[in-house]
């Protein structure tokens, strides 16, 4: 897809991204939204409340940027805690369980193609390259 086959971006403009008012879009949850590219990696914002699944993504680190709330990332052998304006990274191969009291907006980065589930689709499993 080319910058100007993106939704919302008419051709020959500059607009910018306002993450708000594409927040503001999304009813649901567990569903990431494309907001933009940079050369193989996605740009997604989620709205997220209560309990993920456990998984890993073997080929690629993740990226989670807390936009709003606050949110856990269990592993296995421990947990970070994530408040508004603060980031983490998963290393790839590392096994993890997002989780959020209360509901948390967030942005994700990961390469294009990447299961939000893991190696295993099952009821979580969100639709690949759905923009916003």
């Amino acid at each position: 897809m080319t910058p100007t086959d993106r939704p919302n971006t008419p051709s020959g403009t500059y607009v910018p991204i306002n993450l708000a008012a594409k927040l503001a879009l999304i009813h649901d949850r567990w569903q990431p939204r494309v907001v933009a590219e940079m050369n193989d990696y996605q740009f997604k914002i989620v709205k997220i409340e209560g309990d993920f699944v456990w998984h890993d993504h073997p080929d690629t680190d993740e990226t989670f940027i807390v936009l709003e709330g606050e949110l856990r990332i269990d592993f296995r052998d421990g947990a970070v805690h994530l408040s508004q304006g603060e980031m983490f990274v998963v290393p790839k191969g590392k096994e993890h369980k997002p989780f959020a009291q209360k509901e948390v907006k967030l942005m994700l980065i990961e390469p294009r193609g990447v299961q939000n589930t893991g190696r295993e689709p099952n009821e979580r499993t969100a639709r690949n390259d759905v923009w916003i």
